[in-house]
């Protein structure tokens, strides 16, 4: 599903060059649950970026589903990134004048998606996640944790295959964390990838595929044996 190879990017800060990341070489399958660790500036979110087509490599080959992601231009990138990719980020990111369900529901409206269609989609997604009574309340009418879930359903409201999430429990409290946690797992049961972004060494020792960076790189990168 994801095959990258040689992948490099350095960033220049004043007088220095970065090293972002270094010769990466990595590839996930589909439905594959796999948790990215490091310290700060090991290359975590960069890495992210890079896999949801929101960043260039200077070199090296990203393949996703086959499609040679260095070939296309700005339009195809955004194009493959609507229908294959979600994001959930620690901040949230909604639309503080929309609704919960006007959040959710963006994404199909920029796609063309008759409104009729995107109400049904939008109610089946609402009630996933537990959130229905509260879609008609703005963002700061929220808890972090409505908030978060929103935002997931804004993230899978186009069917993506692929799900990053970066530090998608950093705003909350234990409660609400475990109950996102639990979210983007059942997500990923029910056959979406998951690649989650974290400083929290229990949410990423729950995933079946944990890699550590360090410097850019990929220093370990274990599996489960029964996800081997």
């Amino acid at each position: 599903m994801i095959d990258i190879s040689g992948v490099n990017k350095t960033f220049i800060l004043g007088d220095s060059t970065v090293h972002a990341l270094n010769n990466i070489n990595l590839r996930i399958e589909q439905g594959e649950y796999l948790s990215v660790m490091g310290p700060s500036g090991s290359g975590k979110s960069t890495l992210l970026n890079m896999l949801g087509l929101l960043d260039r490599p200077d070199n090296g080959r990203y393949l996703l589903n086959g499609v040679d992601t260095q070939s296309l231009d700005e339009n195809e990138r955004a194009r493959l990134r609507r229908e294959q990719i979600g994001f959930v980020f620690q901040s949230y990111h909604l639309i503080a004048r929309l609704t919960a369900r006007e959040n959710v529901e963006m994404p199909l409206m920029l796609a063309g998606v008759p409104a009729n269609t995107r109400h049904e989609m939008v109610q089946g997604i609402l009630e996933k996640l537990g959130i229905a009574r509260r879609a008609s309340h703005l963002p700061n009418q929220l808890s972090g944790g409505e908030r978060q879930r929103v935002a997931i359903g804004r993230s899978i409201v186009m069917k993506p295959a692929i799900l990053l999430a970066d530090e998608p429990t950093g705003n909350l409290d234990s409660r609400s964390g475990a109950e996102v946690t639990e979210i983007l797992e059942t997500l990923n049961r029910e056959g979406i990838t998951l690649m989650v972004v974290t400083h929290d060494s229990n949410m990423g020792e729950r995933a079946r595929r944990r890699i550590r960076m360090v410097d850019g790189a990929v220093a370990t990168d274990q599996r489960d044996e029964q996800a081997a």
